[in-house]
Formats: structure tokens, sequence, C-alpha cells
């Protein structure tokens, strides 16, 4: 699991010190990212993610205007304090809305195309820090993971109502957890006698259904589980897709995307609709049948494969390891009609 903001980083202007967000943090891959952008002074740029506030502090100081969204209200909250602080004004437009809401949000404020759109994906410090949000099983508080006032259910209604079968589906695909239907069996065994209610109580669980090898690793054992539930509390993989597909129709010809992602999961679609948008690979799945003709491409990939944090900045910031980035170039081609339905039809995502 990625800390997104602390784990938010990256770029290239290697002569001056990076952008740090209201938080102090410093994002990941912030030179790489803001040199796949091709930045340039009055460019409308939408971040995607505030979160801390890093890209989008970066991206002003480069000359840009910004669009920020986020869908927590106190992600939005830190925002409105930077921008009176920091005196940006209008340059820094800030949005309480999921990405996926990113095509139609702009649309209504008449601020269609944008230049540029960067996603950096993930939970945020903040969220991670504060025990009252429920996402962190280092801190004792109520089992909640919402990000914001969209998600449909809390982590605590997923551990304490979803039978056993759902259960281990939903850690062992979101969570890649081989021990899935271990910790499954003792969720539904434990709260057979009292819901289960609390990130400690949900953390010792896990811990005490797993094999003693696997409570003493670098990774703490219940990290994978509170992973898949979180992912599954704010439908991430589908907030994704969407946020893409939005992107995609609210870029202008010539315009950039960059996304950076912390989970193969994440970049697993990330890969698979680039290379379906540059006509790499057929857009054709059951939910929608190859076409005789397919569509023309929408993008042109930038580079082969994705960028990866150098030793150094892995080494300043270990949260930055898993961090990948992909980018490319909007062509002038209509956007692709989307018709490949939900990327997990089981949790709704």
């Amino acid at each position: 699991m990625h800390d997104g903001n602390g784990g938010k980083d990256d770029g290239d202007a290697r002569a001056r010190p990076p952008a740090i967000g209201p938080s102090g943090h410093i994002p990941v891959l912030l030179q790489e990212v803001l040199s796949a952008l091709a930045l340039a002074p009055g460019h409308r740029i939408v971040d995607a993610t505030f979160g801390g506030g890093g890209y989008a502090r970066a991206l002003l100081e480069a000359g840009a205007d910004v669009i920020a969204f986020d869908r927590d209200p106190q992600a939005i909250a830190r925002g409105r304090e930077m921008r009176e602080r920091e005196g940006w004004g209008e340059r820094l437009r800030l949005v309480e809305s999921s990405f996926a809401r990113l095509y139609e949000e702009l649309a209504e404020r008449d601020l269609l195309p944008v230049d540029a759109v960067v996603f950096d994906l993930g939970v945020s410090s903040f969220q991670l820090d504060e025990a009252a949000r429920g996402f962190s099983f280092r801190h004792e508080g109520p089992l909640d993971m919402r990000m914001g006032r969209d998600a449909a259910m809390s982590a605590a209604e997923i551990v304490n109502e979803w039978d056993e079968a759902r259960l281990a589906r939903l850690i062992r695909r979101y969570g890649e957890e081989p021990a899935a239907g271990r910790i499954a069996r003792a969720i539904v065994r434990a709260r057979a006698n009292a819901p289960i209610l609390t990130t400690r109580a949900l953390a010792e669980l896990v811990a005490g259904a797993l094999p003693p090898a696997r409570r003493h690793g670098r990774i703490h054992p219940a990290t994978r589980t509170f992973q898949a539930l979180r992912m599954a509390v704010n439908d991430e993989l589908g907030q994704l897709r969407r946020g893409l597909v939005a992107a995609e129709r609210a870029l202008r010809a010539g315009g950039r995307l960059a996304v950076v992602s912390f989970h193969s999961l994440e970049d697993r679609i990330v890969k698979r609709f680039l290379a379906e948008r540059a006509g790499r690979i057929a857009g054709a799945s059951r939910h929608r049948p190859q076409l005789i003709a397919p569509p023309a491409p929408s993008f042109r990939l930038l580079k082969s494969g994705a960028v990866r944090p150098g030793a150094e900045e892995i080494a300043a910031n270990p949260r930055a390891r898993s961090a990948r980035l992909r980018f490319a170039e909007r062509l002038d081609a209509p956007a692709h009609d989307e018709g490949d339905g939900p990327i997990d039809e089981e949790f709704g995502s």
C-alpha cells in the first residue's frame, strides 16, 4: 500500500529544490512528471489528485493554472488555505469531486479543453495519519476508510456483513493476499461474537490468522487486507478507469496525460488503457465485441514502458520504491466510445 501524499513525488528541474506541499511532503517522480507534461506558462492543468498539494504547487510555480480535484473535503480545505497563504488566487481552482467526474465538472465550469491531466494515485499520508479516518492499522480508530462523501459503504460494513466467500475473494483479488481464505474465516468467526469495529481489532485478528512466519516480517501482516478493503470501499479501480476516460475527453489535441501509480492493479489498468487508446491492442471485450474498423488512436505513447524512481530518490523516500509513471500525448481523434463495462463486476468496480 502506498502512502499517497507522502509517497507522491517527482519531474526534471534538477537545479531547483523540489516542490513542497502544505504538509511538507515531497511528491514522487515530480521532475519526471513535470517533464512529461511539457508545461508552458498559462497552460491549464488538471491535478486530479490534489492530496497534499505538492504537484499543484510545482505546476503553479512553473506558470500553469491548476484545477485541483479531490474527493476528500479535508484536502480541499487544505487547498483553500494554501491558495490564500500563497496568493495563487484564481490560478488555483479547487473541486471537491472524484476524478471520475472530471469531464462533467470541467464542462460545468466552462474549463474545457485542458492542456494536461496528472494523476497521483493511492491513499494520502493525511488520511493514514488521522486515526479517525480508519485507514491505518498503526493507529486505533473506527474501521471506516472512506476517502470522500461519495463512498457508499465503510470498511466496517464490508467486514461485518459480507459472507466468507466474498470476503476471501476481495482480499485475494485487491490485496493479492495468499492467506485470504484463512483471514476471511477468522473474520467470520470473530464477528459471530461481536462486531469488528476498530482498525486495531481487525489488524490483530488478521495477524492472528496468519502463519507465525508472516507475523514478524518487513511488511505488517494486515497491510494487504487493509489495502483490499480501502480499494473496495472507495471503488478505486473503477474510479481510475472512469477518470482516464474523463481525461481523454477533456484533453485538447497535443495535451498530455501522466499517471503515477503505486500498485500493480492500478498500473495494469493504466497500461492497458493507454495501449488500447494508442492502437497497440484491441479494445474488444465480452462487454464490447471487436469493431470491424477500430477507432482511430486517441493517444500517442511517448515512452515504451514505465518510468521508475532512481536509487537516489528511493534512498531519500523509500515509499517511492513502487512508483510507476506512464504518460502519453492526446491525438486529434475523437474520444473512444466507452462500452467496456465495470472493471470488476463482482465488487461494482
